[in-house]
């Protein structure tokens, strides 16, 4: 199965039921406070602290699921705003971010503004014959987009995985991580499936390039505690829509 996307933002509507525009809200300028307040009043609390991950797994995944259509575009571009401030995407020049499926909060509003700041945006797709690895390719206009083995739309590597459409994770200046769940303490829950741990081990070394890793959520997916695993990419920072927990509170 194949899409041609008319812009890297577009998607086939088969696979994202909400219309996605490109516009972001300008910096300093507040967006739609009236319904962000009564939003904010609704949102759940962290859940409870477990050293049970596959359950808080399905738990914030739940959370994320049931948030409407609504919910889900204000906190989207509350999240962007949060994004846009952040010296390090502002000085960026090679961004990989994602694309949101089962309720994960959308990044891709971004685009549009990376784009007119002469930004290149990648997206994350499985390596062929590589377990559990990602390769970052460059997101263009004429960007084919399939389906991977887990029903998910990443670019076509019939079309984009050559090597000079890819670039390397050491090479990235700024990777926006989309994360199941997180603490106060700046610890990370992810899928599972440890994607994202494998191609960025790189990034726990005292020496060498590394981007800056930012992970991503909705306010609700937040949990009292969670248990934290030696292979466990370290983040930067972990910017949700209402917060940002920058390096000083983030725990490494």
């Amino acid at each position: 199965m194949s899409v041609r996307c008319a812009l890297p933002a577009d998607q086939p509507r088969t696979r994202r039921p909400r219309a996605l525009s490109l516009r972001t809200p300008r910096p300093g300028r507040r967006f739609f406070s009236p319904l962000l307040s009564r939003h904010e009043s609704s949102t759940p609390a962290p859940l409870p602290a477990s050293d049970d991950r596959q359950a808080l797994r399905r738990e914030l995944r739940r959370r994320r699921r049931v948030l409407d259509d609504r919910v889900q575009r204000l906190a989207s571009m509350a999240l962007v705003r949060q994004l846009m401030q952040l010296t390090s995407l502002r000085r960026a020049r090679h961004v990989a971010l994602y694309l949101p499926e089962n309720g994960e909060i959308d990044p891709t509003p971004l685009v549009d503004w990376l784009h007119r700041r002469g930004t290149q945006v990648y997206l994350p797709v499985l390596r062929p014959l590589v377990e559990n690895r990602l390769w970052f390719v460059h997101w263009r206009f004429d960007t084919r987009m399939v389906l991977n083995r887990f029903n998910i739309t990443e670019p076509d590597l019939r079309q984009s995985g050559h090597r000079i459409r890819r670039l390397a994770p050491w090479a990235m200046d700024v990777v926006l991580m989309p994360l199941v769940g997180f603490d106060d303490q700046g610890h990370r829950l992810g899928m599972g499936g440890g994607f994202y741990d494998r191609t960025l081990a790189f990034a726990g070394r005292k020496h060498g390039p590394r981007p800056t890793l930012i992970g991503v959520a909705h306010h609700c997916q937040q949990v009292e505690r969670l248990p934290h695993q030696p292979w466990d990419v370290n983040l930067n920072m972990i910017v949700s829509d209402r917060q940002v927990l920058r390096p000083s509170t983030v725990g490494h």
